[in-house]
């Protein structure tokens, strides 16, 4: 008797532990990805990416993560690769390039001509950027930026409560989206969840842009594009409207967006 009285009392108890066993909490895309980086320091390469998609899933600058890893340009990626996401000093990269660069032994004097002119390329084009008008020098870039799309701005960047790296312009299914510089094309997929299907554009060795939740992707990787072009058409993809997500990031950080694009009248 008393354990026909009891038995409403222990069914209850036990729906109520095996509801609690099931619940599963939801961590944000961005959470998950942060403690995995956390615990690890590492990065397993899966189909489809590129060194700068996976620099921009991480904000890292995409040259520190190459010479991290030993990996030169063209930064080329297989599946399956182990990155290390911890970032080396800029002193282990030099050490690289200089021990690596004399093993040529084809003609004594060509490798240090090589290496000559590499400096002093890289070294002229460094200096260009403070050496010009003072419009250059305010905005760190060598050239005019461009908005990507004629569409209604309806968020804005924010790094701080509801953090937002980049713009959102509101616009039509199929509405054109353009280059916002000339660069190549160094991403274009749905592999970075909370994009859709994304292009990301390297414009030179510090300013990277992406377009994200595109309907249709025009452009492919390794494509040279023009500011203005258009490269994408927009959509939904990876959102809950129509609409284009737009970021800048120099050297793996996100810049607001409205500080360089010019001013809508």
């Amino acid at each position: 008797m008393i354990f026909n009285r009891r038995l409403p009392l222990i069914i209850s108890l036990f729906v109520l532990l095996a509801a609690c066993g099931s619940t599963v909490n939801y961590a944000p895309v961005d959470d998950r990805e942060k403690r995995s980086y956390r615990a690890s320091n590492s990065y397993t390469v899966s189909a489809g990416e590129t060194l700068y998609s996976i620099a921009w899933r991480y904000g890292l600058d995409f040259k520190a993560l190459a010479s991290t890893n030993n990996i030169r340009a063209p930064y080329t990626i297989y599946p399956g690769q182990r990155l290390s996401l911890k970032m080396g000093s800029r002193t282990t990269k030099t050490k690289i390039k200089t021990t690596t660069k004399p093993k040529s032994k084809a003609v004594t004097h060509k490798p240090s001509v090589a290496t000559k002119s590499t400096r002093i390329t890289v070294g002229s084009t460094a200096s260009k950027v403070p050496s010009s008008s003072s419009t250059l020098n305010r905005k760190h870039y060598p050239f005019r930026w461009l908005w990507p799309s004629k569409a209604k701005l309806t968020q804005r960047f924010s790094l701080s409560g509801q953090v937002h790296k980049g713009v959102d312009l509101k616009g039509k299914l199929g509405e054109s989206v353009t280059a916002a510089n000339s660069g190549t094309v160094v991403y274009a997929g749905s592999g970075l969840v909370g994009y859709g299907k994304l292009l990301i554009i390297k414009h030179n060795d510090r300013y990277l842009s992406a377009y994200g939740h595109n309907n249709r992707l025009l452009v492919s990787e390794g494509e040279r594009v023009k500011g203005g072009q258009k490269i994408a058409e927009m959509g939904r993809t990876g959102a809950d409207e129509v609409k284009l997500h737009f970021e800048i990031r120099k050297d793996g950080k996100p810049v607001n967006p409205l500080k360089l694009l010019p001013k809508r009248t």
